[in-house]
């Protein structure tokens, strides 16, 4: 069952290192979106949220402080839902079908992340790790 679990964490964990890394190869374009949305310092914002999914994604990969890796992914997540993807604001149906669909993705992925942070915090087993939950060193 840990290559089931292994491959799991590497499918979640995918969309996270790609849109981080898109984030250091794509910046201009990224931080001109950014300013769209109001996004305050959007290029350090732009790289800031580029190096938390990037981190966030080799955590849950490779099990590293993974319940860290998991909320951090989580928050941000939600962040970006609300700040970037504000659908009801939307005026055009085209852009208010694409907003809600990126909103939800957003939600959803930020429960997946919410339960893996939970899952491990609470000792639970999700395949091999390289260390253990950063939660069960401050309990030591």
């Amino acid at each position: 069952m840990d290559i089931v679990m292994i491959i799991g964490r590497v499918l979640f964990a995918l969309i996270f290192v790609s849109s981080g890394i898109n984030h250091f190869t794509k910046t201009q374009a990224m931080t001109g979106y950014a300013q769209f949305k109001t996004v305050p310092a959007a290029k350090a914002s732009v790289l800031l949220s580029g190096l938390l999914l990037l981190l966030g994604g080799v955590s849950v990969v490779l099990g590293v402080y993974t319940d860290l890796g998991a909320l951090v992914l989580a928050v941000l997540l939600l962040a970006m839902a609300l700040k970037m993807h504000d659908f009801w604001t939307q005026s055009d149906p085209q852009a208010k079908q694409t907003e809600t669909i990126a909103f939800f993705k957003n939600v959803s992925m930020a429960g997946a992340a919410l339960f893996l942070f939970a899952l491990v915090a609470n000792g639970g087993d999700f395949g091999p790790v390289v260390s253990d939950d950063l939660l069960s060193l401050w309990a030591k």
